[in-house]
C-alpha cells in the first residue's frame, strides 16, 4: 500500500478554510472532538441523529461503566468545563451511563462554543466530495466534502472542509445468525428481540418479569444483562434465564485480580456464581441457523456439534456485539481491514484475538488516516467489530486528529496515553460485545 502524504495540504485562502469541520455524532467522542476544535479556533458543526446528545449512552444509562471518572473525561473538554466552575466528580468512582451524561456530557454540550454548533435529529445518510463520486481523483483533496442529511422528512446537503465520523456502532448490532448474515426468519420473531443492555430491573421490567429470556452473546454486555435477569428472577416468580453462547464453550469475562478496573474484574466471577447456583442456565456451542414463531414463542433453530437442535423462549436479548454502519460512506475512499473492519493501520493494534483494552498501543491520526484526505473515523466505530474500545482511547484519537487538522503535525504525532491494566477487556472471540468503557 502506498504511503500517504500526512501533511495538511489546505492552503491559506482556500475555500476549504471557510468551511466547518463536520462531526457526525454527539456522543462523548464527538463532543470531545468539538472541544478540541473549539480550543484551536477551528469552526465545526456537530450532527446528531438522536433527539438529545449522547442518545446511545442514554439508552443503556442504567448500566455502570467499568472505568472510573478519572478515565472518562476528555482533557480538552475538562479545561473548557473547569473554566466555567465545573468540577470533576470523584475520580475513583465509576458512574452509570446516565451519570456520565448528566454530570459531564450534557454540561459539555451546553457550553457556548459548542451548543450553538450542535444540530439534533439530523441523520447523516451519505458523505461524498462536491461533484465527485469515489472514482474521480483530480483535485479531490482540495474539493469540499458534502454531507447529505435527513431531518424529519427533509433531505438537504451541507459542505465541510473535513469530516470526523464519531457515530459509533450501538445502533448497528451484529446478527443473531452464527454466519453473520441476517437471521433467516427474523421477521417472525422481531417483536420479541431486544437490543443489548435492556433495563431489566427498571424501565423494561414488565417485558421480562415472569417470562423466559434468552441472552445471546458472550461478552460484558451479555454478562450485565444476565446478572440483572438473575436478580429479576429472584424477585419475580416464573422468571427464567438462559445464556445461549454460539462458541464451542463459554468464554468468560475477566475476573482477574490484575485488572485495575475493579468492577470489570468482579463481573466474570459474579456471572460464574449465578450459573453455579442454577440461576442462569447455559447452552453453549449453539450455532444459530434460523428462527421461527411457534404459537406465541420464538424458536431458534441450529446445530450443536453434529446434532440438530431448537431452543424456545419468550424474549431474546441480542448481545452479540456491534459492527460499523458503512452504508453512508460508499462514496468516500476508506481503507478498512478485511476482518475487523477498522482502519487498516489500526487493525493490528486492536485485534481482539491478541489485545485487551489495556494492551492497545496509543494511536492517532496516522493510524486513522484513509485515502480520503481529511476524513477520519474515530471512537467505537474506528474499532470496527473489535470490542476493546475505551473512551480514553477515543479522546486521544480526536486530540491527535484535531491537531493535524490545525496543521500542528508535531502535536498530532506525539501520541501518548496511559491505560488501566486489564486482564481481558471482552469476550468477543466469536461475537460477544464489550461494555462499558
Amino acid at each position: 500500500m502506498t504511503l500517504l502524504d500526512l501533511t495538511p495540504r489546505v492552503a491559506a485562502g482556500d475555500r476549504l478554510q471557510t468551511l466547518p469541520v463536520a462531526i457526525i455524532g454527539a456522543g462523548p467522542i464527538g463532543l470531545a472532538a468539538a472541544a478540541n476544535l473549539a480550543e484551536r479556533g477551528i469552526d465545526f458543526i456537530v450532527l446528531e441523529a438522536g433527539e438529545a446528545v449522547a442518545a446511545s449512552v442514554r439508552a443503556w444509562g442504567h448500566t455502570r461503566l467499568f472505568s472510573p471518572w478519572k478515565h472518562l473525561v476528555d482533557p480538552a473538554s475538562r479545561r473548557l468545563l473547569e473554566a466555567t466552575g465545573w468540577e470533576l466528580p470523584d475520580p475513583e468512582r465509576a458512574p452509570t451511563g446516565a451519570e456520565l451524561v448528566d454530570r459531564y456530557v450534557l454540561p459539555l454540550a451546553q457550553l457556548a462554543p459548542i451548543a450553538s454548533r450542535i444540530r439534533l435529529g439530523v441523520d447523516v445518510i451519505g458523505v461524498a466530495r462536491e461533484g465527485m463520486d469515489r472514482t474521480r481523483s483530480r483535485g479531490r483533496a482540495a474539493t469540499p466534502f458534502v454531507l447529505r442529511t435527513r431531518e424529519g422528512g427533509a433531505v438537504e446537503e451541507l459542505s465541510a472542509r473535513a469530516v470526523i465520523d464519531a457515530s459509533g456502532t450501538y445502533l448497528s448490532p451484529n446478527s443473531l445468525s452464527s454466519n453473520g448474515l441476517g437471521l433467516r426468519g427474523f421477521d417472525e420473531i422481531a417483536d420479541v428481540v431486544t437490543h443489548a443492555l435492556p433495563d431489566v430491573l427498571g424501565r423494561d421490567r414488565a417485558r421480562f418479569a415472569g417470562r423466559h429470556t434468552t441472552v445471546v452473546g458472550a461478552g460484558h454486555s451479555a454478562a450485565n444483562t444476565l446478572l440483572g435477569l438473575a436478580e429479576l428472577a429472584r424477585q419475580e416468580p416464573g422468571t427464567t434465564v438462559t445464556w445461549l453462547i454460539r462458541n464451542a464453550k463459554a468464554v468468560r469475562v475477566s475476573s482477574s485480580a490484575d485488572d485495575e478496573l475493579a468492577d470489570r474484574a468482579a463481573l466474570g466471577g459474579r456471572v460464574e456464581r449465578a450459573v453455579a447456583d442454577g440461576r442462569i442456565d447455559v447452552v453453549d456451542g449453539f450455532e444459530i441457523i434460523r428462527a421461527r414463531r411457534v404459537d406465541d414463542r420464538a424458536e431458534l433453530v441450529g446445530h450443536r456439534g453434529e446434532e440438530d437442535v431448537t431452543h424456545a423462549t419468550d424474549v431474546i436479548v441480542n448481545a452479540t456485539g456491534f459492527r460499523p454502519d458503512l452504508d453512508m460512506l460508499r462514496e468516500v475512499r476508506i481503507d478498512l481491514d478485511d476482518i475487523v473492519e477498522a482502519p487498516r493501520r489500526l487493525a493490528p493494534l486492536i485485534d481482539p484475538n491478541v489485545h485487551s483494552c489495556g494492551t492497545v498501543e496509543p494511536h492517532g491520526f496516522r493510524e486513522l488516516t484513509h485515502p480520503e484526505h481529511g476524513f477520519f473515523i474515530v471512537g467505537m466505530k474506528s474499532y470496527g467489530r473489535a470490542p476493546t474500545f475505551l473512551l480514553a482511547t477515543g479522546y486521544e484519537q480526536v486530540r491527535s486528529v484535531t491537531a493535524w487538522l490545525a496543521g500542528d503535525v508535531a502535536s498530532a504525532s506525539n501520541v501518548e496515553l496511559v491505560l488501566p491494566a486489564t486482564g481481558v477487556c471482552s469476550t468477543n472471540v466469536g461475537g460477544g460485545s464489550g461494555c462499558c468503557s
